[in-house]
């Protein structure tokens, strides 16, 4: 069957057939053998200096840094003509995953790959590229990214960095303060943003040693501590007219779309950190007895452990779903055309909406199982000495950076409504279609001899119900949706479980008859156990959205559509909990 190529968001419209996901089952012989070569180096090299980099010695963050270098883990995103791998995103995500148990180490490397490396690699002249691109994928030098400030930080337009051409035209000098700069105490270059004349936003390339760039302290942090965090100070910093990048008074470009990959990459890197975290969290249960008996052997412990294993199942089944979708897109633009990188990136705003789905959701499952993990350890789970104690630490930073939670969260509907107003998505037909579906009772009977029958009526119901509630706020608020936060946060939350659900369930089935029975009976269960708790969320947020929206009989249509639309028949949870905790007790990590 051909595959199908779906629109950003289009799977709230539509039914998505197992044959149009990508995942981790479908990696190739040379992504697990890039796989394995970072998780030994991690596991070799980095993971001994763990200590030592939570307590700065960046030394060793930098030598690490040019060994990934050595290894090619920083080229993977740049031109073969540059040097670089040049390789798909299931792959830049996979080794995402693969890095992410090193904790800070982690947060330097993907500052550094991604949002230090990408704005030259789409935006660079070949002079720039000529003169830094080496240098940065060899790990020779560091790279940063400098959009936040003291006083603008979701707020990126706000910025109150300028930049004044020279008299003699040569140079653009540059005020002002950026905050929270990740590698600035090793970095070597820095992408900057400021605004030509307080109003014309543009992206520079500024080296370290350019006169004018000075440093704050270090930031002392509640986590990722081994990562460096300062100010970059401009006073009256000399840059050349040629390291402009970009068009000037286009920086917003540059900032936004680096920005969508990097919530991708960050889905893949939390995904991995959970992993990491529910192994440990598995192996100390194991060990730790109460009673005479490990405590994984107690039902409270191996309901945790089966919860956690079903939500990271969804997690990583949605980021190389995602992974997939991208390289779709991308692999449909023709590499020898002049504005290549223009549209490359139009194809990975395609599917922005996926990418804050990805960030949010994925960030919020490490921070489910990170909790849960400390849980486990129990007090020692309070004591520096455990390595609970920094999961707990580290994770937190994830739903605040690269766009917060919340700002990810408005983000998701607000542009889904952009895109039914351009015409993009028919989201006002479809959801006339839903809204008639809710005053028409069904009698269809589904075939339970179908794989995954329940899961995709389940499914049908839910995106009708998206469409039922966002539309009903659309006609309430029309145009001035946009400042209805609490409601847009609601339909949010729907949309995100859907695509979490549908992820899970379309790659359990994909996978049917290609992994042994065993572990596809497992991955029914990892879908049932985590569907069961989605579907709450799910039934929660449209009951607050159409509280927030409805009143009267309008209101009681809408809650009766909710009980209906979000019934979910679980029979065998607690049998799918306790083989999925048997199985990663016995494994002492995660299963899948």
């Amino acid at each position: 069957m051909e595959k199908k190529l779906l629109k950003g968001a289009e799977y709230l419209l539509t039914e998505v057939s197992k044959d149009d996901v990508f995942t981790p089952e479908d990696f190739s012989d040379e992504q697990k053998q890039i796989a394995e070569t970072t998780e030994e180096f991690v596991t070799n090299e980095v993971m001994p200096d763990i200590e030592a980099i939570d307590q700065q010695d960046f030394d060793k963050v930098v030598a690490h840094m040019k060994k990934s270098g050595e290894l090619g883990l920083l080229m993977i995103d740049a031109p073969e003509e540059y040097g670089g791998l040049e390789l798909d995103k299931a792959t830049s995500m996979l080794v995402a995953e693969k890095i992410a148990p090193s904790g800070s180490f982690s947060v330097a490397y993907a500052a550094h790959t991604g949002i230090g490396t990408l704005p030259l690699v789409y935006y660079g002249t070949k002079e720039q590229k000529d003169k830094y691109l080496e240098k940065i994928i060899t790990g020779e030098w560091i790279a940063a990214y400098c959009l936040t400030e003291p006083g603008s930080g979701s707020d990126a337009l706000g910025a109150k960095a300028t930049a004044t051409l020279s008299e003699d035209g040569k140079y653009y000098i540059l005020n002002g303060t950026k905050q929270f700069i990740t590698n600035a105490g090793f970095a070597d270059l820095f992408t900057v943003f400021a605004k030509i004349d307080k109003e014309h936003f543009t992206a520079f390339l500024v080296e370290r040693t350019f006169e004018g760039l000075e440093l704050g302290p270090e930031e002392k942090k509640m986590g990722i501590k081994g990562s460096s965090t300062r100010q970059v100070i401009l006073n009256n910093c000399k840059v050349p007219v040629e390291n402009v990048l970009g068009e000037v008074g286009k920086g917003h470009k540059i900032a936004f779309n680096v920005l969508n990959v990097g919530r991708f990459k960050l889905g893949a890197a939390v995904n991995g950190a959970a992993k990491y975290a529910l192994s440990e969290g598995i192996k100390y249960a194991n060990e730790r007895k109460q009673f005479n008996l490990p405590i994984s052997k107690f039902g409270a412990i191996k309901e945790k452990i089966a919860d956690m294993t079903a939500y990271v199942y969804a997690s990583e089944s949605l980021i190389y779903r995602l992974a997939g979708l991208l390289d779709d897109k991308l692999a449909t633009i023709d590499k020898n055309i002049d504005n290549y990188y223009e549209e490359y990136q139009k194809g990975i705003e395609e599917y922005a909406i996926e990418c804050s789905i990805s960030k949010v959701f994925c960030s919020d499952v490490l921070a489910k199982v990170v909790d849960e993990v400390v849980q486990i350890f129990g007090g020692y789970g309070f004591i520096q000495e455990y390595p609970a104690e920094r999961f707990y630490r580290d994770e937190r930073i994830n739903r605040i950076f690269e766009g917060t939670n919340e700002v990810n969260r408005l983000l998701i509907p607000g542009m889904m409504l952009r895109r039914a107003m351009k015409g993009e998505l028919p989201f006002q037909k479809e959801a006339m279609k839903a809204i008639e579906a809710l005053m028409t009772p069904s009698f269809d009977e589904i075939d339970t001899d179908a794989p995954f029958a329940v899961e995709k009526e389940l499914l049908k119901n839910l995106k009708t119900l998206y469409l039922v509630v966002s539309g009903a706020a659309a006609q309430k608020f029309m145009d001035k949706i946009v400042k209805e936060q609490e409601t847009l946060l609601a339909l949010a939350d729907i949309a995100i479980q859907i695509f979490a659900i549908e992820s899970a369930v379309l790659r359990a089935e994909k996978n049917l008859g290609k992994v042994t029975e065993k572990k596809a009976a497992l991955m029914a269960d990892a879908v049932k156990v985590f569907t069961f708790d989605a579907v709450e969320i799910i039934a929660k947020a449209a009951r607050k959205a159409a509280f927030f929206v409805e009143e009267g009989d309008n209101l009681m249509m809408i809650l009766s559509g909710i009980r209906r639309f979000t019934k979910y028949d679980a029979t065998g949870l607690l049998q799918a909990k306790r083989n999925l905790a048997a199985a990663a007790i016995e494994a002492e990590k995660y299963i899948f």
